[in-house]
């Protein structure tokens, strides 16, 4: 190593990168504590200027997920009075897509040279470490957001402070199906100069 010579590049990453796709459906399996230790591990290793450690990660299973569904069930109730049993059922399941959800939230801080969109950026990194984490250990993920992400009552049944906003709810798991590799169509949104 003390020739200065460059690590070679792990094919294995690449190709997790590459071929990324959300998984669509789960087996019933949990995620490990083990698992998950690696999982989280490898998140906090994302580029962090200034070192404040944006992220929180709320870890969601087994019967807690009752707790999330009925309360993104009460959170659309809440923007949509309307809705009926049917619509309210299904929100509710979202909670339920895998065995293991792990609720991304952000919480930037006052910084004189961070602003609170790189902090932002900085948990949206520990999401992409934590996903390519995942695929390396055969595991699956599902990233999500929607209305519930920004609701206060699913903050609220979390255990969640105002000052945190949820990035991402990340369902992982063993997959079972998964989406189709987007084409890599970086040409049209590239400027060379």
């Amino acid at each position: 190593m003390g020739s200065g010579a460059a690590p070679a590049i792990s094919n294995h990453v690449l190709d997790i990168i590459l071929g990324r796709s959300s998984t669509k459906k789960f087996a019933d399996t949990p995620v490990t504590r083990e698992q998950l230790d690696v999982l989280l591990s490898a998140a906090v290793r994302a580029p962090d200027h200034g070192l404040l450690a944006p992220w929180r990660f709320t870890v969601v299973e087994g019967g807690s997920r009752a707790v999330l569904g009925n309360a993104m069930a009460a959170g659309l109730r809440e923007i949509s009075p309307d809705a009926d049993s049917e619509t309210l059922e299904r929100e509710a399941s979202k909670a339920w897509r895998s065995p293991t959800l792990l609720v991304v939230s952000a919480v930037a801080r006052s910084h004189p040279k961070v602003p609170e969109i790189e902090q932002w950026v900085a948990v949206g990194a520990a999401i992409q470490n934590l996903w390519i984490a995942a695929e390396s250990l055969g595991l699956g993920a599902a990233w999500k957001t929607g209305s519930h992400a920004y609701s206060p009552v699913v903050k609220r049944a979390l255990g969640l402070d105002d000052s945190e906003n949820i990035i991402g709810f990340i369902h992982l798991g063993t997959p079972l199906s998964k989406g189709p590799v987007r084409p890599a169509d970086f040409a049209s949104r590239t400027r060379w100069l």
